[in-house]
């Protein structure tokens, strides 16, 4: 049993003896940290100047629009450039764009529009940063140790999405939110020379012919040419991604859990700590505790783990489990019983998504890596406001039928990746 953990606790920490994993687990969890500094600064100031809800939904509008439209474009020139290079200019942007607003807040001279501008900026840019960091860890790391390295990034990620928001609101709180955006952009910047120190590992002899063998047919459709234009590397892109039945389920998996997330685990979660378990805004917190505290368990569970399972499987599996889990969510009475239950489900979460995540890295070519990753972003971000509306709705008549939706979307996934046999076997 010892013996176990040892060699589970050094297979988890070996990626982190590499000096450009490290490097790029700070420069990423720098990002993060950035991002959740720059929704607390660009919230607070809008507010501060207009006084107006509506005008603070502009500024994050013009911020989410431009993200959303050109994650395709920011995943196909991933690929074309390399996903370090994109990453680094990037996140120098960010911090130039972040150093520009907080100087322009200081000198009070700050206006809405200017404001509408700068999120469009930054949102545009982050659009060419957040396809190339989930597609930089095949350079990075080999591919027996993509699951432990996802999993201290999703780690990191994690610890950041909290660290974020509240560091933010604290240097608000003491000081103003110009200065904040002056802090975000020391963020950015110092992702950027993080970034700039990754060496790419060398590709061993002999690696591509085995990486042909492995990917199968689905190798066939990447790309080739001298210089496609950006549209026919865009369609390429989503080629790749739709002809392969196995892509096609991980994209189809993704955006059930995005529609059953993004509305229950807020409208949802909302609700029920509010009517069902007549708490307050502390029973909430709890919820998205557990959510998070599960999900951060089972990432490092699923790094410790070794081998390479059956992630078609280990998919359908998680899509049961979450039916399960949210479906009970609809009948649960008591804030221990749905505590329990929030926990047991980001426990599954986090570990599915270690292999999940591993197993695109792995598996599809990496010369069209960043742009089915792309495809995948924009996929969430068309699922999550629909969702948000479709639960918001159902939630009218209370959360059982919400729930209950949410549960059999997940069901039918899972029903649907156990009938497809190619499905089944991918490892």
């Amino acid at each position: 049993m010892a013996s176990t953990l040892v060699d589970a606790r050094d297979r988890l920490s070996a990626p982190a003896r590499l000096p450009s994993f490290r490097l790029l687990w700070l420069g990423q969890s720098l990002s993060l940290l950035g991002d959740g500094f720059s929704y607390i600064a660009f919230s607070w100031i809008t507010l501060g100047l207009t006084q107006s809800t509506l005008a603070l939904g502009y500024v994050l509008a013009f911020q989410a629009v431009p993200r959303a439209l050109l994650t395709l474009v920011g995943g196909s020139l991933s690929d074309k450039w390399s996903s370090r290079t994109l990453m680094k200019l990037s996140s120098w942007a960010r911090a130039s764009l972040m150093a520009g607003v907080g100087l322009a807040g200081l000198a009070g001279s700050l206006t809405l529009w200017m404001l509408c501008c700068a999120a469009a900026a930054f949102g545009a840019v982050d659009a060419f940063f957040q396809p190339a960091r989930a597609s930089i860890l095949p350079s990075v790391v080999d591919k027996e140790q993509l699951a432990p390295a996802n999993a201290l990034l999703a780690v990191g990620t994690k610890v950041a999405a909290v660290l974020g928001p509240a560091v933010g609101g604290m240097v608000v709180a003491f000081s103003n939110a110009p200065v904040a955006f002056l802090v975000d952009a020391v963020c950015f910047a110092l992702c950027g020379v993080c970034v700039a120190g990754i060496r790419p590992r060398p590709r061993p002899a002999g690696d591509a012919a085995a990486d042909a063998a492995e990917k199968g047919p689905a190798a066939s459709a990447a790309p080739a040419g001298a210089e496609p234009s950006l549209g026919a590397r865009i369609r390429a892109g989503l080629r790749y991604a739709f002809e392969d039945p196995r892509i096609r389920t991980i994209l189809a998996v993704d955006a059930a859990v995005t529609f059953c997330q993004a509305g229950p685990f807020t409208v949802g979660f909302a609700t029920l700590a509010k009517v069902d378990l007549h708490g307050g805004s502390a029973t909430l917190g709890l919820l998205n505790g557990a959510l998070a505290g599960g999900a951060m368990l089972g990432t490092l569970v699923g790094g410790a783990v070794g081998g390479r399972p059956r992630i078609g499987l280990l998919i359908a599996a998680l899509a049961g489990w979450l039916a399960i889990g949210t479906g009970l969510l609809g009948f649960v009475g008591n804030t221990a019983g749905a505590l329990a239950t929030v926990l047991a489900m980001g426990f599954g979460m986090g570990f599915q998504g270690v292999f999940g995540l591993s197993w695109i890295q792995r598996t599809i070519d990496g010369s069209v890596l960043s742009r089915v990753i792309s495809v995948d972003m924009v996929i969430g971000y068309a699922v999550a406001p629909l969702s948000l509306i479709v639960c918001g709705a159902l939630a009218q008549s209370g959360t059982a039928a919400m729930f209950a939706v949410s549960a059999s979307v997940l069901a039918v996934t899972a029903v649907g990746i156990l009938a497809s046999r190619t499905v089944r076997e991918m490892r």
